[in-house]
């Protein structure tokens, strides 16, 4: 298989001020750490075979930008987004960012075809976790630009 062919990833680089909280904290939420991608300034867990998040110490991630690192418990940059397969997983995938010390920072959205809610990690890294049943969302879309 040629590099053309392989699917896309998507690596999220996320600044912590605690790296081994943080690994604690995505472990608990369901990510597999891949030892393989770590050292005592970053780690790499992952959600699947290609969604994956880098944690990288201030210092680590400084060496990446020369922009300041915002107090994401303050500001926004991103809302990171996490599919799951029905709405009963997503209840699931939040309570146990919740139970790890997270934080609901966002109402649960409902509207019948798309349900989610949010966590924040230890650092403030808004996560969305959502269901979605397509085919309701596209005829729903279909009826409101009818």
């Amino acid at each position: 298989m040629s590099n053309a062919s392989a699917p896309k990833m998507i690596f999220v680089n996320l600044p912590v001020k605690d790296l081994s909280a943080s690994i604690a904290f995505y472990e608990a939420v369901g990510a597999v750490a891949n030892k393989d991608f770590a050292d005592d300034s970053a780690q790499m867990l992952s959600f699947s075979d290609s969604i994956h998040v880098m944690l990288l110490t201030h210092e680590r991630f400084t060496s990446f930008t020369p922009r300041r690192i915002p107090d994401a418990h303050e500001t926004a940059q991103v809302l990171l987004a996490l599919s799951e397969v029905n709405r009963e997983q997503v209840d699931v995938t939040t309570g146990k960012a919740l139970a790890a010390g997270g934080t609901e920072p966002n109402p649960q959205q409902d509207h019948g075809f798309m349900y989610g809610r949010s966590f924040a990690d230890l650092d403030g890294h808004i996560w969305e976790v959502t269901w979605m049943d397509l085919e309701a969302a596209l005829a729903a879309n279909k009826e409101a630009t009818a």
